[in-house]
């Protein structure tokens, strides 16, 4: 079975690369939409790999890689009322939202700044640099990723 390459996204503030070093492992929770939904339960498997990307920042860009450690499942934000993901069209009988455990793998020696990937010829076509993408998990090819992780070691 072949391995995807994705790239998701979180404010740094909410939680960093630093956190999920912190942590080992986590959920990866509070996605609330359909696109992104659709990808975790069709096409991300256990092995595949991301890129970690801090959004919103300034400025935004890849710092690490972690690694999908298990197939989708409910995520437990939408069913609880204090959470600010709370859906409450969600019931656990029919859950809406699915997340999937990602473990840390590794923190670049620096981050790869989303100028620098808009303007690498190599990294031509990636979803991240196109304007007003939004999508906090996205595909991403062997090749991108294979050539920001490269520059993030570097």
């Amino acid at each position: 079975m072949s391995k995807n390459y994705w790239l998701i996204k979180s404010e740094e503030a909410c939680y960093s690369i630093d956190d999920m070093k912190s942590d080992k492992k986590t959920a990866w929770s509070g996605i609330r939409n359909h696109q992104v939904k659709n990808c975790i339960l069709k096409e991300i498997k256990i092995g595949d790999l991301a890129l970690f990307y801090h959004s919103n920042g300034k400025p935004s860009g890849a710092v690490g890689v972690v690694k999908v450690t298990s197939r989708p499942y409910p995520d437990p934000t939408q069913f609880d009322r204090k959470d600010e993901h709370f859906d409450p069209k969600a019931c656990k009988e029919k859950p809406i939202w699915y997340v999937v455990d990602m473990k840390y793998v590794s923190k670049f020696k620096r981050a790869v700044l989303l100028p620098e990937i808009k303007n690498d010829p190599k990294l031509k076509g990636i979803m991240v640099a196109e304007k007003g993408n939004m999508l906090s998990v996205q595909p991403v090819s062997f090749a991108h990723f294979e050539h920001i992780v490269y520059l993030g070691k570097s």
